[in-house]
Parts: C-alpha cells; sequence; structure tokens
C-alpha cells in the first residue's frame, strides 16, 4: 500500500468512526446518509452508508445510540439514530482521551527529520 492513498485514509478513520458518528449524532438525531454526508463535508471520506451501518448497529446493540423510523416526504421512512445518555458519557471521555492521543501524535510528528 502506498503512504497517503485513499486506502490508507479510509484505515486511519475506521478506528475513529465510532467517535465521529457519535459526535454527529451528538448534535441532533440523524440518518445514515445525512451521517454521511456531513463527515464527508468535514473531510473525513466516507464511501458510503454501507460503512457506517455495522458501526450503528454496534452502537445501537452497546445502547450509546437509540433508532426510531420517521416518515420521509421523499419516499420511505428513514431510521433516525439519536444519541443516549450513555453515549453521550462515552463520546465525552472519548473526545479527552483523543485530545491526548493527538498532541502526542503531532509532538512525534514534528519532532521527524
Amino acid at each position: 500500500m502506498v503512504h497517503g492513498d485513499a486506502g490508507h485514509h479510509s484505515q486511519l478513520l475506521k478506528g475513529l468512526l465510532d467517535m465521529c458518528l457519535l459526535s454527529v449524532i451528538s448534535t441532533g438525531p440523524s440518518y445514515g446518509y445525512e451521517m454521511v454526508r456531513q463527515l464527508n463535508d468535514r473531510g473525513l471520506e466516507i464511501a458510503g452508508e454501507t460503512s457506517i451501518y455495522p458501526v450503528l448497529r454496534r452502537l445501537k446493540n452497546q445502547n450509546l445510540v437509540e433508532s426510531y423510523l420517521e416518515d420521509s416526504p421523499s419516499g420511505p421512512a428513514r431510521k433516525y439514530y439519536r444519541i443516549t445518555p450513555a453515549g453521550r458519557k462515552l463520546l465525552t471521555d472519548w473526545a479527552d482521551d483523543w485530545q491526548t492521543v493527538r498532541n502526542g501524535v503531532d509532538d512525534v510528528l514534528r519532532d521527524r527529520s
């Protein structure tokens, strides 16, 4: 694999997708396509909705998010996800941990020759 290619970016993101999805959902209920769009707009380049559904299912099984159906004006009902109190607490913990990790990685990368 060539460094900097889409596969490398995808591998980095895969480990952060749970946190990123919880963060998107924490701002208000959202559905799959909308979550992908928000992440893509921020430069995270998710391949598509199929990439996030296994993560959303796992988050739901862990009681970090809950889902419900809502009618859509442009087609079938959409499945919306909203964060639970446990999900909000975990997101806060992850965000704190992320700052520590990010600062450490930034220091390591800054010191490279």
